[in-house]
């Protein structure tokens, strides 16, 4: 009998952890905040440019009690969780949030929406990929709208995918870094255009922190 993946991960009380660390956050609305990292392994979006593929096979990353992850968490100063991946909708969360909200922590997720999203969250930033959209639902509940740019044509994916969240929703054009220098003066034409849009930059990669 094959075992599914909510029993092999305990409903949640195991998740595949790649790396968990305390750093500055990069990117997007909270950008320049301290914040701890979890990041799980899988994903199926698997964009052709992404740059942490090196998480896309889950089973390279056998399932870490989450109490553990929560404890180390909570003993950093920022009182905040990013949870990223990989492609963290994967996995249930209800079990994370929980214990993270037990410590004080707020919750910030980074998902593609690809999948049903389960968890406690105080920000979601959706960063949805063409290849595979999101869900209609996590449009509703989204705080921030990043989309990566690699090409000017991403910019009408940009405008379809804005048409779908609230209007409270924050905007976000973040340049594809392997294009960095030749995308980012088309992003800033754009952006000037359409001011509703502001720009985010990977501000982790400038100073060489994860």
């Amino acid at each position: 009998m094959v075992q599914s993946t909510n029993d092999i991960l305990k409903n949640g009380r195991l998740l595949p952890l790649v790396e968990d660390f305390y750093t500055i956050q990069g990117e997007g609305y909270n950008a320049g905040k301290p914040a701890y990292f979890i990041r799980l392994g899988g994903c199926d979006v698997c964009c052709s440019w992404c740059d942490a593929r090196f998480t896309w096979n889950p089973k390279l990353f056998p399932p870490v009690n989450v109490e553990e992850i929560v404890t180390c968490a909570a003993s950093f100063e920022a009182k905040a969780v990013v949870v990223t991946g990989g492609e963290p909708s994967l996995y249930p969360l209800d079990y994370l949030c929980e214990l993270l909200k037990e410590k004080g922590i707020r919750t910030f997720i980074e998902t593609s929406g690809a999948h049903p999203l389960s968890g406690i969250w105080d920000w979601i930033c959706l960063s949805p990929k063409q290849n595979q959209p999101p869900l209609d639902d996590i449009f509703k509940r989204a705080n921030e709208l990043k989309i990566i740019i690699q090409t000017s044509d991403d910019l009408k994916w940009a405008e379809e995918n804005a048409q779908k969240v609230l209007p409270g929703c924050l905007l976000f054009l973040q340049a594809e870094w392997s294009v960095y220098q030749n995308i980012t003066p088309v992003i800033v034409d754009y952006a000037k255009q359409h001011p509703e849009w502001n720009i985010s930059i990977q501000m982790h990669k400038f100073m060489n922190i994860p």
